[in-house]
């Protein structure tokens, strides 16, 4: 080789070793599910790239465990989720991200604590964890003319610092505009704007994240199964959200599951099966409330939380809520009461404020609706409609979220309800024994 011939592959060498090291986290990374033995974390990079995750105990820092190798790619707008394997119960794990095996030095402490193994040894572990729905976050070029809709972002910060074992996302997650649901790269952009947003990277990092949708993240609003690009959107929402799993039973779409000490959560999908409005309609679909029927008669968690976009115990026949859907809403009430389900606790969204629902059944079963809206997007009041269920001063028409903490013995367990508002100001509270 002459010199000459040296100095170009020298160089050549050299400038693909910057273009590989110019690649970048762009979002991310996010803490999804945590299992027993393993745990999933997404993220985004601003071209295709190879991910690693080395990740280790922290007691034993010398043995390094690594992840898979996978790659970003355009077709889902370069996101991935890498699964963390073989970790073992009650255990501290710190991890760094390998991007074409270079470490990417972290912003934000990457650790992670995996679950105790309680059942028949001990009394169940407290936990906690925070949640609400409709997040907008502007684009000036693609929002409405006049004062923006999105707001107060700093909300995410508050949310973090509360330091939740997880958070459940409750659907309007992100807010598709016109130019956005008629096109895969119209809901990749959207999804990819929101997710980028800088307040809310700590609370990615530090928290785990699962999610259930509603119209504005499925495709337009008041959306229902007619939608013509419903594939592609839930495509987009499994790249986007690290859940543990979709589409259990013979249901599709979203529906998913997990526990968390002796709790349950029922991640239903208010979408894929909805019909137009009507008594005879549907909201959940004959497939996915027979494996909800059976599913929580199976249950023995103390607690069972129900995530579904819908207010389920909001009895005023307005807006989207489900007692407009009469034949469905008298079943899913009828199961729960004619087996004596107990701990049913709905958590639920879209409306634009927050308000917290009783029903009681004839043989005085009691069943909760924790309606929690908005995060960031636009505020609206309750419209003077009359919800007989609703608790008296737990109205709220503020920007907010809610923290759940699950407390106490074996024969005290109960349920800490707190919402705060953006600046992370307690604003009210109630009690589920």
């Amino acid at each position: 080789m002459n010199r000459f011939s040296f100095i170009v592959s020298a160089f050549l060498f050299l400038f693909s070793l910057t273009q590989i090291s110019a690649q970048k986290i762009i979002a991310g990374p996010m803490k999804g599910y945590l299992a027993m033995k393993e745990a999933a974390i997404w993220l985004q990079t601003d071209k295709p790239s190879k991910v690693q995750i080395k990740y280790w105990d922290t007691k034993n820092t010398v043995k390094k465990l690594y992840s898979k190798i996978k790659e970003t790619d355009k077709e889902m707008a370069n996101t991935i989720q890498v699964v963390l394997e073989d970790l073992e119960i009650n255990t501290e794990y710190e991890f760094i991200v390998l991007l074409n095996n270079v470490a990417v030095k972290p912003k934000y402490e990457q650790k992670l604590k995996t679950r105790d193994l309680w059942k028949y040894r001990k009394d169940a572990f407290d936990l906690s964890f925070v949640t609400g729905s409709c997040n907008y976050v502007n684009e000036t070029k693609y929002d409405r003319p006049g004062t923006p809709y999105g707001g107060e972002h700093q909300i995410f910060e508050q949310m973090a610092n509360r330091k939740p074992d997880f958070m459940i996302w409750l659907g309007d997650n992100t807010y598709l505009r016109e130019p956005d649901w008629d096109s895969k790269s119209g809901i990749l952009h959207r999804y990819t704007h929101t997710r980028q947003l800088p307040e809310m990277q700590k609370f990615l990092a530090t928290t785990h994240h699962y999610a259930i949708w509603d119209d504005h993240d499925y495709g337009p609003n008041d959306s229902e199964r007619s939608f013509y690009l419903k594939d592609v959107t839930l495509d987009v929402f499994k790249a986007f959200w690290a859940n543990p799993n979709y589409g259990v039973g013979d249901s599709k779409g979203i529906t998913g599951f997990f526990d968390w000490s002796d709790c349950d959560f029922f991640l239903l999908d208010d979408r894929t099966y909805r019909s137009p409005k009507s008594e005879e309609g549907e909201i959940l679909g004959e497939k996915q409330l027979a494996w909800f029927s059976e599913s929580i008669r199976q249950s023995t968690a103390k607690f069972k939380f129900i995530s579904i976009g819908t207010q389920v115990l909001n009895s005023a026949i307005k807006v989207e809520n489900l007692v407009n859907y009469k034949k469905e809403y008298t079943s899913l009430l009828d199961t729960l009461d004619k087996y004596n389900i107990s701990g049913v606790i709905f958590l639920t969204g879209d409306r634009h404020h927050s308000e917290v629902s009783k029903y009681t059944t004839s043989d005085g079963d009691v069943f909760h609706d924790f309606t929690v809206s908005p995060l960031t997007s636009g505020i609206a009041t309750a419209r003077g409609e009359i919800n007989e269920y609703q608790v008296p001063g737990s109205l709220i028409e503020v920007r907010n979220f809610a923290e759940f903490k699950v407390l106490g013995d074996k024969n005290n367990r109960r349920v800490e309800v707190k919402f705060f508002d953006s600046a992370g100001k307690e604003i009210y509270q109630y009690e589920v024994k």
